[in-house]
């Protein structure tokens, strides 16, 4: 027989430890990003089809492969060319939170809705997360394609602390993790080849934006894709003054060097299972060797892409070229190139030991921030190429992104 004063007694205990569990629960339980579960305060509470919702507003000058329309409530952006064959094009129409959606139809493009701004966002390149920093809406990341490649200070943070996790690489991405942590936007590139995930991704419902930088042929242009990021958060205004600041950076140094009386004549790339890929004279890395003050030897070729050519070929050509540029990103020394192939040593470059690699900020797992940090600060990548052709322009300047190999 139970009394009443056991029967509270039980009652106490059974509730106490009702408690005591959800609370081990909730501390075991993942971490919820608070900005998905929050309410957007960005969204329009009640709507005026005359108001302009987008006062600060981004102007594209550099970059040729997107373009944006402005309208009161909503805006169009317009990728016309994704990579390289592509038959056809993007168009995102961003909505302001709160305002009605326009109906748009474009039969020659991939047409899209997406709320802006944007509160959780899952990247699938490296190059896109120094945009992120730079706006300052890491905290709106929430998961990245290859967490170890990753160099972005603020993100590295973010990964350690268990706030950003790691969904797969763009050729095979993790679609199950991605749909449970339901971004509000993913972004990512495509390359045509069959292999890339935004089918897969558009297929299970989610939001994706298509960003083409890598297909600018100069730096300044790869940096202003800074701006079509800032869109999904509504950040133009910042965006305006940080790639302008890069820009006037980038155009005063080239200035200088172009007017330098001797130019050191230059080579890029390596030898790899018996081909020399040489990029075209109108490449972004023959921009910057010609903003750089040097000498390329292919800038006859008016080309974009790379020149597939043998060791013989740019022997006959590049064999008492001043510097040697860009080799094997697992070079350290010259004794590993020589390793690699004897016939190095017949370079001028190379006996005059004016080799230069742009791998002195590598991490432990290989990720490279010449293609991370580099492509969002071109300026600095410019200063490191003047330091070497040019050091008397530049003399403070310390190398930063490039490493002389010993």
């Amino acid at each position: 027989m139970i009394y009443k004063k056991d029967y509270l007694k039980l009652l106490f205990f059974t509730f106490t430890i009702f408690i005591i569990s959800t609370l081990i629960i909730a501390c075991q339980s993942p971490k919820i990003n608070p900005e998905k579960t929050a309410t957007n305060s960005a969204c329009v509470e009640q709507y005026e089809a005359t108001r302009d919702y987008f006062p600060d507003k981004v102007s594209v000058t550099r970059a040729k492969g997107f373009n944006v329309e402005y309208y009161n409530h909503y805006k169009v952006v317009t990728i016309n060319n994704p990579w390289k064959g592509s038959k056809t094009g993007f168009k995102y129409i961003l909505v302001q939170c709160g305002t009605p959606a326009p109906k748009i139809s474009d039969a020659s493009l991939n047409t899209y809705y997406i709320t802006v701004p944007v509160n959780s966002v899952i990247s699938l390149s490296t190059t896109h997360l120094p945009h992120l920093a730079k706006l300052g809406v890491v905290d709106k990341l929430v998961a990245v394609s290859d967490t170890k490649n990753v160099n972005t200070s603020e993100v590295v943070e973010r990964i350690k602390s268990g706030k950003v996790a790691n969904v797969g690489s763009n050729g095979s991405v993790n679609v199950e993790r991605i749909l449970e942590l339901n971004p509000e936007l993913i972004t990512t590139y495509g390359t045509g080849n069959g292999d890339d995930s935004y089918p897969k991704l558009l297929e299970a419902g989610l939001k994706v934006a298509m960003n083409a930088e890598y297909m600018e042929d100069s730096p300044l242009g790869r940096s202003e894709w800074l701006k079509f990021t800032a869109l999904f958060f509504n950040k133009e205004k910042k965006a305006e003054q940080i790639f302008g600041e890069v820009a006037k950076k980038y155009d005063e140094i080239a200035a200088r060097a172009k007017a330098v009386k001797t130019r050191p004549t230059v080579f890029l790339g390596f030898n790899f299972k018996g081909t020399w890929y040489m990029p075209g004279g109108n490449s972004y890395a023959a921009k910057y060797l010609e903003d750089a003050g040097a000498n390329y030897l292919w800038s006859n070729q008016k080309f974009s892409g790379s020149l597939p050519l043998s060791f013989e070929t740019i022997i006959e050509r590049a064999i008492n070229a001043n510097y040697w540029l860009n080799l094997s990103q697992k070079w350290k020394s010259k004794q590993e190139i020589l390793a690699e192939d004897s016939r190095y040593s017949d370079f001028k470059a190379v006996k005059a030991g004016n080799l230069y690699n742009n791998n002195a900020r590598v991490n432990e797992s290989g990720g490279n921030d010449y293609w991370e940090g580099g492509i969002s600060n071109p300026d600095i990548v410019l200063s490191d190429l003047i330091k070497i052709f040019h050091p008397e322009i530049l003399p403070q300047h310390k190398l930063i992104f490039y490493r002389r190999v010993s």
